[in-house]
């Protein structure tokens, strides 16, 4: 059976949510992220992109390009709300379908032309979901999943586009090749030093070129480029909570290796949300003593994934709860109320350049694995001796490299 894939993806979201909030926005250019200089642009609005403002440039940067455009903190406990209701209309619609982030799915509507015909049945869903949420959509629909997202990505803004079986190749020939998933900033100034600008080039490539210039990437930029994708939509599922505990083989009262261990978990907890692309409203830290009593306490928090605000919230709670002075016996934490979300709308009033510092930070994890990148005071989590002046909840800026 031919699959039919459906991408949907909200236009400007925050934008839009704002403007649904304040319809005097309407029209304006938005800058939605850090209000001060030092903050970062998490989304804009077309008008703003007009300017040549895109997501991700610092806050002071997009002002100069356009001094009259309102700039607005995000709100995320808002944006996750609105999300849902989008949400709750694609599960009770469609058959299967993907959240691929706040504001992006993805659905399986295979065999369904027997029935419906899929162009219309997402046509209605679309048209629903703009008259229950008062949120711009747009959706591109295909045989599989990259091909649909590019489609989107060309129907917008507010619009929908399909691209009929067999024609794959001919509607990505002449786009540019910045428009393939997966090629970023990098991957796509090393393709136009070798010449490449149209997708078309790379169709007309063998894949052992793409392989040797990219390495394994190459084969999946090419086969991408042209119209192969076999990824299935994997069925939604929300995780409400991510928690990690260490059990001690002999019981301890060391409060500095305590803290250290604490800070280590949390930090490789938010590792984890940043990789699943959540964020955490609420944390919890559990402590069982050598008499097997145990105690925990909770806290309710703006949503973030950000480790340099979770680890004092975290410390915190075992400052208050660590109040017996009895051995202990176990440790642990948990991050629950978890929602979808990117990592720049934890941003909103955060520094260009810790952004950039979790950023390189994640990626030496994903290569090196979990643990490559520590902070001095998480050190008492993979080391015996004892470790001097905790994490205080600054911004991340004394690491060690653990080699490998």
């Amino acid at each position: 059976m031919q699959k039919t894939i459906l991408h949907l993806d909200l236009d400007t979201f925050f934008v839009s949510v704002e403007r649904k909030l304040d319809s005097r926005l309407k029209q304006r250019p938005i800058l939605v992220g850090g209000l001060s200089d030092r903050g970062v642009v998490a989304a804009c609005s077309y008008e703003a992109r007009g300017y040549g403002i895109h997501s991700g440039m610092p806050m002071r940067m997009a002002r100069e390009l356009c001094p009259e455009a309102v700039v607005i903190r995000g709100n995320t406990a808002t944006y996750s709300k609105h999300s849902d209701e989008v949400t709750s209309i694609i599960k009770e619609q469609t058959p299967l379908f993907e959240k691929a982030s706040i504001d992006e799915f993805y659905a399986d509507l295979s065999g369904m032309d027997r029935f419906f015909g899929c162009y219309r049945y997402a046509t209605e869903l679309r048209q629903r979901i703009i008259k229950e949420t008062g949120l711009p959509i747009s959706f591109g629909l295909s045989v599989n999943k990259v091909v649909s997202k590019v489609a989107t990505g060309e129907a917008k803004p507010n619009n929908q586009l399909v691209v009929d079986s067999g024609y794959e190749k001919p509607f990505l020939a002449p786009l540019s090749i910045k428009k393939i998933p997966m090629v970023g900033d990098k991957t796509y100034q090393t393709l136009r030093n070798l010449g490449l600008r149209q997708v078309s080039t790379i169709q007309q490539m063998p894949m052992d070129v793409m392989q040797r210039v990219l390495g394994a990437n190459g084969a999946v930029i090419w086969k991408r480029a042209n119209g192969i994708d076999n990824r299935a939509v994997v069925p939604f599922c929300e995780r409400k909570s991510i928690s990690t505990e260490r059990t001690f083989d002999r019981d301890t009262i060391d409060v500095h290796r305590l803290r250290g261990i604490l800070t280590a978990m949390t930090e490789n907890l938010s590792f984890q949300l940043r990789r699943g692309g959540k964020l955490t409203g609420c944390v919890a830290v559990r402590i069982r003593y050598s008499d097997f009593n145990t105690y925990s306490k909770q806290l309710r928090i703006p949503y973030t994934s950000a480790d340099h605000k979770l680890i004092p919230m975290v410390q915190g709670l075992f400052k208050k709860l660590y109040g017996r002075r009895l051995l202990v016996r176990l440790i642990g934490v948990r991050f629950s109320h978890l929602v979808p979300g990117n990592y720049q709308i934890d941003l909103f009033d955060d520094q260009e350049e810790i952004l950039n510092l979790y950023a390189a930070m994640d990626r030496m994890r994903e290569r090196y694995g979990d643990k490559s990148v520590i902070r001095a005071s998480g050190l008492g989590a993979h080391t015996i001796g004892r470790m001097h002046n905790p994490f205080n909840g600054d911004p991340p800026t004394l690491l060690a490299h653990r080699k490998q």
